[in-house]
């Protein structure tokens, strides 16, 4: 039976039996100082046994806290930048273009913000007929400071003669790693021992880039290659985690410097998105907030077991509904396997179509 820590009820009595046998079965008198030294004793060596229960916990990474789990990270863990354990925020950064009257020089370090996330500019330019490009990134880290092209930016300190930026291109700021990514992270890196370029070899050097959630290898092009498939869950949540051709590049470029020279051809790319519908029928309770809250179920499932030429069963479907808190009962009309067109294909949640809309 596994180890669980006992009661203070339980090392009390134990305790007390101790003294009262070694005094020859003689009993306690109330209030005693015998019996509060015996009581004591016992709250002492419990809080020692859930010490040593905690301490237990953390010794392994599958079950420590994130101080002890950083240790963990620290021992098992290289990233691509050199650095170990858990991967560090890092700065989004990009160009922008400053519109202004021409000659107007703009130093460089000066600040711009679109309200929310600070951002710099890394050279200094002069304003031209209508304006300059300068190169920027932001002071905040995270993905707070990735923008959309177009963004509007204002300068923190006016300057005389610049009136705004508008970005141009801001990406690659990344979030720190949760402790739960960490965690996957270092019971992949002691489950697959490096190989000197395995298949699983491939799958830890691009999660040690900041940003990479998740990753696949697989020779789909043959024996002798190799190609790696990636998702960025955070910094592109907005498009289902799938990165974007900088971020592929970025991938492409690190792995070349690891990978051997002996491989044929590898290629680095994103999965190929393969929209699955789903249509339920007969929901009870027929309500918005339930039809929301199995969108999420179904989301949490391909989370989960989604992954390039992965199948997605029906049952899996039906089990992640089943289990959805509100539900009472529903028909699942589609019952056919979502089968991947290829190797590359990777199952993304589509339309969920419901034979009545549901009720707000």
């Amino acid at each position: 039976m596994p180890w669980t820590t006992p009661t203070l009820r339980t090392v009390r009595e134990t305790v007390r039996g101790e003294i009262t046998t070694s005094l020859g079965r003689a009993s306690f008198v109330g209030n005693s100082v015998l019996r509060v030294m015996a009581d004591a004793m016992a709250a002492m060596a419990h809080l020692t046994l859930r010490y040593l229960d905690w301490l237990a916990l953390q010794l392994l990474p599958d079950t420590a806290e994130t101080e002890w789990l950083d240790r963990h990270g620290d021992i098992w863990l290289v990233n691509a930048d050199g650095s170990v354990g858990r991967k560090v925020a890092s700065l989004a950064s990009g160009s922008a273009e400053i519109y202004g009257t021409e000659g107007v020089v703009i130093p460089a370090a000066t600040q711009l913000s679109n309200g929310a996330v600070l951002f710099e500019t890394l050279e200094e330019v002069t304003i031209g007929s209508v304006s300059v490009l300068v190169n920027i990134r932001a002071i905040e880290p995270g993905i707070v400071g990735n923008l959309e092209p177009g963004t509007y930016l204002e300068f923190v300190a006016s300057i005389s003669g610049a009136d705004n930026a508008l970005v141009a291109t801001l990406s690659g700021g990344a979030n720190e790693e949760t402790d739960n990514q960490l965690r996957q992270r270092i019971l992949q890196r002691i489950q697959n021992p490096p190989m000197g370029g395995a298949q699983a070899d491939y799958v830890t050097w691009a999660l040690s880039i900041p940003g990479v959630t998740r990753a696949w290898a697989a020779p789909e092009q043959g024996p002798g290659t190799m190609t790696v498939r990636f998702l960025m869950d955070d910094l592109r949540a907005d498009d289902n985690g799938w990165p974007q051709p900088a971020d592929v590049q970025m991938v492409d470029e690190y792995i070349d410097t690891v990978r051997p020279v002996t491989v044929k051809d590898c290629y680095v790319l994103p999965p190929i998105k393969q929209f699955i519908d789903i249509e339920i029928a007969d929901l009870v309770p027929s309500t918005a907030e339930v039809a929301g809250a199995i969108e999420q179920s179904i989301l949490d499932m391909l989370f989960t077991a989604a992954a390039p030429g992965v199948t997605i069963h029906a049952a899996w479907v039906s089990f992640a509904i089943m289990n959805t808190p509100g539900v009472q009962s529903f028909h699942l009309v589609t019952t056919d396997d979502y089968v991947m067109p290829s190797l590359g294909h990777m199952a993304v949640l589509g339309t969920i179509l419901y034979d009545e809309p549901p009720v707000a």
